[in-house]
């Protein structure tokens, strides 16, 4: 993968969705299991649909929110890092859906150094319906610049430069 430069980054821009599935309760199960979490509504088919009168086993909310950090953490490569993260579980998944995780630049600042970069993320069906909106901000290098630090500290971020 190559480098990705704060500079080479333009408001509008798509980045490259990370697709899973179509998803089985053997994959469900398999992360649960994973994951040990064991509530029932990730298994047992008959508790789901019955007791929780839900339509399906559902996919876990730790799977959706690992594909979300997969999608930025691929997007921004070795030399980026992903500073923040937040979404909502607004919408269930279950077996047979394919999941596109997306994400959009909503805007940039250069702060010292480095480059901010906003994002909005979410996670679509293979229908197009959102279940996990969200926003993110991955920090960059900036082309000449010094590499990110790892482990990235927010305090090497200098006030917001005015391009």
């Amino acid at each position: 993968m190559s480098d990705l430069y704060f500079d080479d980054v333009t408001v509008g821009d798509d980045i490259p969705g990370v697709v899973k599935g179509p998803m089985s309760t053997a994959h469900i199960m398999r992360w649960s299991a994973a994951m040990e979490n064991w509530h029932r509504i990730h298994y047992d088919w008959k508790y789901a649909t019955g007791h929780d009168k839900l339509p399906d086993v559902m996919v876990n909310g730790s799977w959706k929110q690992h594909v979300l950090i997969q999608l930025l953490v691929d997007w921004a490569g070795e030399g980026g890092w992903l500073w923040r993260m937040g979404f909502q579980f607004r919408g269930m998944n279950v077996p047979g859906e394919t999941l596109t995780a997306w994400g959009r630049v909503r805007g940039k600042e250069r702060r010292g150094d480095y480059g901010v970069v906003n994002l909005a993320i979410g996670l679509k069906n293979e229908k197009g319906v959102e279940s996990t909106p969200g926003t993110a901000r991955v920090v960059l290098p900036c082309r000449g610049g010094p590499a990110v630090p790892y482990p990235f500290d927010a305090a090497c971020l200098g006030p917001r430069v005015s391009e």
